[in-house]
């Protein structure tokens, strides 16, 4: 089980072979449970919180489906097969779109557009089960981990954008000096 601190104080409880994610709410008496979410028909194995809207939740698993869910409510809002085992999923920082990993027969990751969740392209290249993704600080560039033993990075979200160099007018005493930091 993994617990993981979300916006807001909340808490989501999510286990690696359950078939349901509890989102739970500290408060200073205790812990109080605010949705069980039990849709999933097997393991539950990913989760990934929108960065812009705040209540949506997104969960993917080995029952081929990513589900979207209404963190207030605690509703469905949306269920998509995806074909395979959903392992991993990443938002993007940019865009509104999904990116989701997969296991057999296929090991691809798919790029998905929200809310229609049209595919918009799958990248294939493990041989094994994608379990990891990792987002780079640019929002651009993600790294892909698999059962494979292989790390390979993608550009998916974009192409980062490239810092202008910009001129610095100084009247300081030393504002021709250069220095290591």
């Amino acid at each position: 089980m993994q617990l993981r601190t979300l916006r807001g104080g909340h808490r989501l409880r999510d286990g690696s072979h359950v078939t349901l994610s509890t989102l739970i709410s500290s408060l200073n008496s205790g812990t109080q449970w605010l949705h069980r979410i039990e849709d999933h028909t097997a393991a539950v194995k990913a989760l990934a919180w929108c960065p812009f809207q705040s209540n949506l939740l997104a969960s993917g698993g080995s029952d081929r489906s990513i589900k979207f869910w209404n963190t207030c409510t605690g509703a469905c809002l949306n269920s998509v097969d995806t074909g395979s085992q959903a392992c991993a999923l990443l938002w993007s920082m940019r865009e509104r779109e999904l990116l989701s990993s997969h296991g057999l027969a296929e090991n691809q990751l798919i790029l998905w557009k929200y809310p229609s969740m049209g595919r918009m392209v799958e990248l294939t290249g493990h041989t094994s089960r994608v379990l990891f993704l990792a987002q780079s600080p640019d929002g651009c560039t993600v790294a892909s981990a698999a059962a494979d033993e292989k790390i390979m990075f993608w550009q998916v979200f974009g192409i980062p954008e490239v810092a202008k160099p910009t001129t610095k007018t100084s009247f300081e005493p030393f504002a021709h000096w250069h220095s290591i930091r």
